[in-house]
């Protein structure tokens, strides 16, 4: 569902990173477990989300990603293949965005440590569409999304929300299996195991 020669976001894009949960937690094995089970986070899967911020107002078009954490080896990367240089990228302020401007970007922080505005004010775009996505998670698929294939589910998530005003909807179709003629072959397998097309 991905083209791999897609236009980079532009303008203003709001990037942050969420954490989405996609198995349930064993039960409760032992007494006093529970305290133990609450701090357990292996369940949860690091998102990197990219929004471009339309003026005067609305979103465009979105980018996800699962990365290994909330770290800058992570995200660095991520906004270099999805954001142009020279955008204006709208973050949090975390110290892990700290190196966007020698990356060639127009950094606008928002900090909000100490900041009685809830966070989903100063950057509307990333919240958004991270609670759509978790919401399309439980809802549509009833959180029964094995962590192996979570990329395949944030490339069809960014596909659809991409696609979400096209007034063709035999263009999407059409889109899926151009890409699908000019894409190399995938297996059983390949997929099964996440494993990338050789």
């Amino acid at each position: 569902m991905v083209r791999p020669d897609r236009d980079l976001l532009s303008g203003a894009v709001e990037v942050d990173e969420t954490y989405v949960a996609l198995r349930r937690r064993a039960g409760v094995t032992r007494k006093g477990a529970r305290n133990a089970k609450a701090h357990d986070r292996s369940h949860l899967v690091a998102v990197a989300v990219a929004v471009e911020v339309l003026q005067p107002k609305g979103f465009g078009r979105v980018r996800l990603r699962r990365v290994v954490g909330s770290t800058t080896d992570a995200l660095l990367p991520f906004v270099r293949e999805h954001v142009r240089p020279g955008a204006t990228v709208r973050t949090d302020g975390s110290p892990i965005y700290a190196r966007l401007q020698d990356e060639g970007f127009d950094h606008d922080r928002r900090v909000m440590l100490g900041s009685k505005a809830p966070a989903h004010q100063p950057l509307p775009g990333v919240h958004r569409v991270a609670a759509l996505l978790k919401r399309w998670l439980l809802g549509t698929h009833h959180g029964a999304v094995d962590p192996r294939h979570v990329d395949y589910y944030l490339d069809e998530f960014t596909f659809r929300f991409n696609r979400r005003s096209s007034r063709s909807r035999g263009m999407l179709f059409y889109r899926l299996i151009q890409q699908a003629a000019v894409a190399g072959p995938v297996t059983y397998t390949d997929i099964r195991d996440n494993l990338p097309s050789q």
